[in-house]
């Protein structure tokens, strides 16, 4: 197959609509009418003499032919892509408006209380925050980036792990002056054990304890289940019981002594933090520069 100007403008076009989702969204983005879209994949179609696109009223989906062609081609356009970026300067250019999903540990602990420095670093750039709705989607919805705790599932996202914080079990001392101080990790089936809600399963997270390679899953049990992390580490603070948190959100706690680490003789468990964002390409510098900040605070 001969190389022509116009194959290259149908692979673009294609990308756009794989990437957005759908024809009207991929000429926003190309300044393009809807039916233009259209039309150029259509030609595209014609070129290549195989459809690529199988067409609803509610959703476009690549044919298996379609797949593999776009397989092979969107490399070659990341390649275009980021040689133009570099030439003209535009890896420097953090602007615009970002959209970012962010999981509410993350948000509340270590994003919030330090946005301004961003914010103040890139003055042309403004941002808003969502929060982690399990509805969200990020192609559809027009997110940049999320920024999501846990081992994140086999998907067309890019994903990008940015920090593994410590997962600490901890206790006020008014709580322990009250049921006394726990020895062991087995020793908390005894006690009052907060417990919070895994968002991606709807029950509590099971609660273990790592030691190089030993890992000591613990039952536990307790009064109250918790959906909000600041609403749970402000009950541990007030004595309701023990909690499993990260070390990034209470650091200041722990230094102060509001808060006891119980068991740092089991210190191996981490939880995964990664930024996701909607396509394979190359990221625009608005989102590699909030990643970064990002796995700044993580570390």
């Amino acid at each position: 197959m001969t190389y022509d100007a116009r194959l290259l403008s149908g692979v673009t076009v294609l990308a756009a609509v794989v990437e957005s989702g759908s024809f009207t969204r991929a000429a926003e983005l190309l300044g393009l009418s809807a039916s233009g879209v259209s039309r150029a994949v259509s030609r595209l179609e014609e070129r290549v003499g195989v459809r690529l696109l199988d067409r609803t009223t509610r959703a476009q989906r690549l044919t298996d032919e379609g797949a593999r062609f776009y397989e092979m081609a969107a490399p070659h356009l990341d390649g275009i892509e980021e040689a133009a970026s570099l030439a003209a300067g535009a890896s420097k250019a953090v602007r615009g408006r970002l959209r970012a999903s962010i999981n509410a540990i993350f948000s509340q602990q270590m994003l919030a209380p330090r946005l301004h420095e961003f914010l103040w670093k890139y003055p042309d750039l403004s941002v808003e925050l969502l929060p982690p709705e399990p509805y969200l989607d990020l192609i559809a919805d027009g997110i940049d980036v999320a920024i999501r705790f846990g081992p994140q599932p086999a998907s067309s996202l890019t994903s990008k792990l940015l920090g593994s914080p410590r997962v600490l079990t901890v206790a006020a001392p008014a709580y322990l002056d009250r049921r006394g101080r726990p020895a062991r990790p087995e020793d908390l089936t005894t006690h009052e054990c907060i417990q919070f809600r895994d968002p991606s399963t709807g029950r509590p997270f099971e609660w273990e304890f790592h030691r190089g390679r030993h890992v000591l899953p613990v039952a536990h049990s307790g009064q109250v289940l918790m959906t909000d992390v600041a609403t749970m580490i402000t009950a541990c603070l007030n004595g309701v019981g023990v909690a499993q948190v990260l070390a990034l959100g209470v650091q200041d706690q722990l230094d102060s002594g509001r808060l006891v680490e119980l068991f740092p003789d089991w210190p191996g468990e981490t939880f995964p933090l990664f930024a996701l964002r909607p396509t394979k390409r190359l990221a625009p510098p608005k989102v590699d520069a909030f990643i970064e900040f990002c796995a700044s605070l993580a570390r």
